[in-house]
């Protein structure tokens, strides 16, 4: 069979990455890393927790669904029809397996260093065999129900979540991935088969394989194990109107930590987008963050020489098609305090500028940790499934990094860092048990 196989190539890099679609419609990227003994696979989809509400192809109503579905499905799908585990299948061929749900992405994967089309067989068929009954989803109700209390008293997931919902009015991405235990509590084996069905046709997903990978075998491969015709078209998803301002600045609960720990957040307004707009926007905050608040930055060395702040202390930004934040946290004796400096120097910034040495410092270290990546398969996969989602070419991502100029990086300060909207999540000790958010 003919294939209609892409090659896209950096010199610079002396990176290239294979592109072909399954007759299917799944999206398939290939980087061949010659001689490597070891294998990575992602087979992801375009659906994640904030897709609570949609409307299916070829239909007019709009589905909503119940907190947490995503991730419900995702716990499911290693169970199969015959009983097995696909886990069990994997450890029979000396892979290792796993699985993640994001806000907008739901992840299949392995890694191994033998037998790796015989694995790739293994990860698309547990991904394309659903197996949901009304036993099966009753009992997994009571195991997801104690993972959703486990994060209700872990530091740092609530720490995290507080500063979302402090930021977003009507976002999803302020509702736990997991959802609660009332909201899984309406889950059934029917709403499952029609998400996944929607969420899971090929159309809508992506197979990332890092390795010493043959793209035809692969393409071979998927021939034997899905049809064409499955692809439903585009997903209506519907937009989210956000409002600039913020729901409440400060957000404080009490659990049991040792010292306080607290997020300092951002939340981006601007409109969604993807491709090079998405890749530039968010270059240029992580330029800015570490610009700023990075381990090299004076900013940094004076709070921690004053003993606001420890190792701890980190800022990054994640920005996706359907919702952005920027985040700088850590532990600190006085939470309040170092707010208030982080606002100081994001104001002082806004008026002098940011040092230009600074900002090519850290153009360079981001360029260099975009060169490491690609000898670490794990991090590629992981990494570039995100950007190829986003319509992002990871090959482009360095020539993306030069082409910012000092005015654009400025523009992207004075527009995302707000210093009358941001929010101040914080976690205090408390003597005995848990509080609720206040």
């Amino acid at each position: 069979m003919s294939r209609n196989i892409q090659e896209f190539a950096s010199e610079k890099l002396g990176e290239k990455m294979l592109f072909a679609v399954h007759e299917s419609g799944l999206r398939v990227y290939v980087f061949p890393k010659k001689g490597f003994s070891k294998y990575y696979a992602i087979y992801g989809t375009d659906y994640g927790s904030t897709d609570r509400e949609f409307i299916v192809p070829g239909e007019t109503e709009k589905t909503v669904v119940p907190d947490g579905i995503a991730h419900f499905l995702e716990h499911k799908m290693f169970e199969q029809p015959d009983g097995s585990n696909a886990f069990d299948s994997f450890a029979l061929t000396g892979a290792s397996s796993n699985a993640f749900t994001s806000f907008d992405l739901t992840a299949y994967l392995f890694t191994c260093t033998d037998r790796f089309y015989e694995n790739l067989d293994i990860l698309v068929d547990f991904v394309n065999s659903p197996h949901f009954t009304d036993e099966n989803v009753n009992k997994e109700m009571g195991i997801i129900g104690q993972e959703i209390k486990m994060y209700d008293d872990d530091p740092g997931w609530r720490v995290f979540f507080n500063a979302l919902r402090g930021m977003f009015k009507n976002n999803p991405v302020k509702i736990d991935i997991a959802g609660t235990v009332e909201s899984i509590a309406q889950i059934d084996k029917d709403i499952l088969y029609k998400c996944y069905n929607t969420f899971y046709n090929p159309g809508n997903m992506m197979l990332v394989l890092v390795g010493d990978i043959d793209m035809n075998e692969v393409l071979n491969r998927l021939d034997k194990r899905m049809s064409g015709g499955k692809n439903l078209g585009e997903i209506d998803r519907p937009e989210i109107s956000e409002p600039r301002e913020r729901v409440r600045e400060f957000v404080e609960q009490r659990l049991v930590v040792s010292q306080p720990m607290f997020n300092v957040g951002f939340k981006d307004i601007t409109p969604f987008t993807s491709g090079e707009e998405l890749a530039r926007r968010e270059v240029a905050t992580e330029i800015i963050l570490d610009a700023l608040f990075g381990k090299s930055s004076e900013f940094y060395m004076k709070l921690y020489n004053d003993g606001l702040i420890d190792s701890s202390f980190s800022a990054e930004t994640e920005l996706e098609k359907r919702y952005g934040f920027s985040l700088i946290g850590g532990e600190s004796k006085d939470p309040t305090a170092v707010y208030s400096a982080i606002k100081e120097r994001i104001e002082r910034a806004r008026a002098e500028g940011i040092d230009k040495n600074d900002i090519e410092r850290t153009k360079k270290v981001m360029k260099a940790s975009g060169i490491k990546m690609f000898n670490y398969i794990e991090g590629m996969g992981n990494a570039y499934i995100r950007m190829l989602m986003k319509g992002i070419n990871p090959l482009e991502y360095n020539r993306i990094i030069d082409s910012l100029s000092y005015e654009d990086i400025m523009e992207r300060l004075r527009a995302h860092f707000d210093t009358e909207n941001c929010v101040l999540s914080t976690i205090l000790p408390a003597e005995t048990g848990g509080a609720e958010a206040v």
